[in-house]
């Protein structure tokens, strides 16, 4: 789906969102990712809903963010609470969606100048599934 985000300069515009990943500021991510208001848009190393640790969550809240947005793959799926402790224990907010429905709301959210840290998990698939 192409949004047409307004974008501020200096932040991180999700154009276009699918099933197979999201271009911000047109560069397509096909690949777990992690798109923060300002600054570098980076792979995020998880392969699978499953491969969730603390560590992934650690390094959204050295972000500093003020909410971190979670796209949790094609359908919505709840992280357990003790993986997402370095966000809570930082006072950083975190809500999960699925997917194209945080590629849409963090748009929201940047447009209102927040400062939102999107997570958007892209599964690969396994030897097993094609």
């Amino acid at each position: 789906m192409k949004l047409q985000a307004e974008r501020i300069e200096g932040t991180n515009a999700i154009a276009r969102h699918g099933a197979e990943g999201v271009i911000v500021n047109g560069t397509e991510h096909t690949r777990s990712v992690v798109v923060p208001w300002q600054g570098a848009v980076a792979h995020w190393p998880v392969e699978a809903f499953e491969d969730l640790n603390e560590a992934h969550f650690r390094a959204l809240a050295e972000l500093k963010p003020e909410l971190v947005i979670f796209g949790s793959g094609a359908r919505i799926r709840f992280a357990r609470p003790a993986l997402m402790r370095p966000l809570i224990e930082s006072g950083i907010g975190v809500e999960t969606m699925d997917t194209p429905a945080a590629c849409r709301t963090y748009n929201v959210l940047l447009a209102e100048g927040r400062s939102v840290v999107a997570a958007l998990l892209f599964e690969s698939a396994k030897p097993s599934d094609r």
